[in-house]
């Protein structure tokens, strides 16, 4: 799981390991906000409204949902049981309280907390959105006061300076993780061979 303060970069990381690695694929959250003129229905959304949200939480659609700016987002449980399915890493981008939420159903889910470099970059970043009205940003940046609180709470944190740094830095814990020793389900069988043919190169050379 990637979460960041809004204009962190979260959701340009987690696009840019989907393009980059094929063992990767992004889980689509769902929104109850409106499209974006260059956004995608099912590729960076899937835009809901707030009725079929609702009627889906109810149903156990989803593995955590929360309300963010006046807007309801969640990711649903058929999206991250597919990337399982396939054998892949799945990444999520959410929010703190999704987070928190995935953590409880997922104990052994990896979270990246991705920081700006500064207050100053972050502002800018959240001005250079042309989406965004003067007041919805003093609204995001209030927000993100309060989420920054809960970096402490995540297995990493990455410093989002240089992009291109921070993407190999989420792509380095990745693999690092992945090669855990509990991650590793057939583990027990590959030290098993080994010792049986280190033994009988033993008893050769005896």
């Amino acid at each position: 799981m990637i979460s960041s303060p809004s204009g962190g970069g979260k959701s340009t990381i987690a696009r840019h390991l989907l393009e980059a690695r094929d063992d990767v694929t992004y889980s689509v959250s769902a929104t109850t906000r409106a499209r974006r003129p260059a956004e995608v229905d099912g590729r960076h959304y899937h835009f809901l409204d707030p009725a079929e949200f609702e009627r889906r939480v109810r149903a156990g659609e989803f593995v955590e949902s929360a309300e963010y700016g006046g807007y309801r987002y969640g990711t649903l449980r058929g999206e991250v049981e597919r990337g399982l399915s396939a054998g892949k890493h799945v990444v999520l981008d959410i929010d703190v309280a999704g987070a928190r939420q995935v953590r409880k159903l997922y104990p052994d889910s990896v979270h990246v907390f991705v920081l700006p470099p500064s207050a100053a970059v972050l502002v800018q970043r959240l001005r250079n959105r042309s989406t965004e009205e003067t007041e919805d940003i003093g609204r995001r940046m209030e927000i993100a006061a309060h989420e920054l609180e809960a970096a402490a709470e995540y297995d990493y944190v990455v410093v989002n300076d240089d992009f291109v740094e921070a993407v190999a830095h989420v792509a380095a814990i990745l693999d690092a993780e992945a090669r855990r020793v509990g991650r590793l389900p057939n583990l027990s069988e590959v030290i098993a061979n080994l010792r049986r043919d280190l033994a009988g190169m033993i008893k050769t050379k005896e």
